[in-house]
């Protein structure tokens, strides 16, 4: 009986050390903890009209070390891939077949009222998962080859697209496909960045597969974008 309580004594210390270590590594998997958080309602009006947006936008590469606040995190999401339509599904963005192959992530390093981490975005319920626990802004900068705009974002928004999704309709025509729905967002996030004041950058080049890794992508997930923001 004593070798029996003995071992499993062991067993339980053994198991506290390992599991310490391995959040102490540097962030934390979240995958047994999917807690969604519900963004702010977007504003739909801005003082901007959309011809001033499209004239002041610029490819802003550096920021200042200030914090985004969550609003504005919720209007760059839904000028994204957000719902423009709740009864009839529509999406702020253009999709071949309406069958959207896009998903889009968010690498959060500095905004006020919400922890870092990588999280996944959910536009039905214009609400974000948070995947993993941590600052791996400097991760990414180091899968894009270094960029400092990536490091130095308060957030990145990466999209990726997920090609079956669209190729099972349009064959191998739906990865162009793809590609354009991508653009079409890039370029709300940019408006939308422009009528709130903050600066952002396509970045495109990268390493796809330590892009996948730092975000914890699905194998069926393909990195395209990777859109760093702050103010400017």
């Amino acid at each position: 009986m004593k070798r029996l309580l003995k071992f499993i004594f062991i067993i339980a210390v053994f198991s506290f050390f390992n599991v310490t270590l391995l959040n102490a590594a540097g962030g934390e998997k979240m995958s047994d903890k999917k807690e969604e958080i519900i963004l702010p309602e977007p504003r739909y009006e801005s003082k901007m009209s959309v011809e001033e947006a499209i004239s002041k936008r610029r490819s802003v590469r550096s920021y200042l070390d200030k914090p985004l606040e969550l609003e504005e995190i919720s209007q760059l999401l839904w000028a994204a891939e957000g719902i423009t339509d709740k009864e009839k599904k529509f999406r702020a963005a253009p999709s071949a077949g309406a069958l959207f192959p896009l998903e889009v992530f968010i690498v959060v390093g500095n905004v006020s009222s919400l922890e870092d981490g990588i999280y996944r975005c959910d536009p039905f319920n214009h609400a974000i998962t948070k995947l993993i626990e941590g600052d791996y802004r400097n991760d990414l900068s180091l899968a894009a080859l270094g960029q400092s705009c990536v490091k130095n974002g308060a957030i990145s928004i990466v999209f990726a697209g997920v090609y079956d999704r669209i190729t099972k309709k349009y064959g191998e025509r739906g990865i162009r496909y793809t590609y354009m729905e991508a653009g079409h967002a890039a370029q709300n996030v940019y408006l939308q960045a422009e009528a709130l004041g903050l600066g952002t950058v396509v970045v495109g080049a990268f390493m796809d597969d330590k892009v996948k890794d730092v975000i914890g992508m699905k194998e069926e997930e393909t990195p395209l974008y990777i859109l760093p923001v702050g103010k400017k």
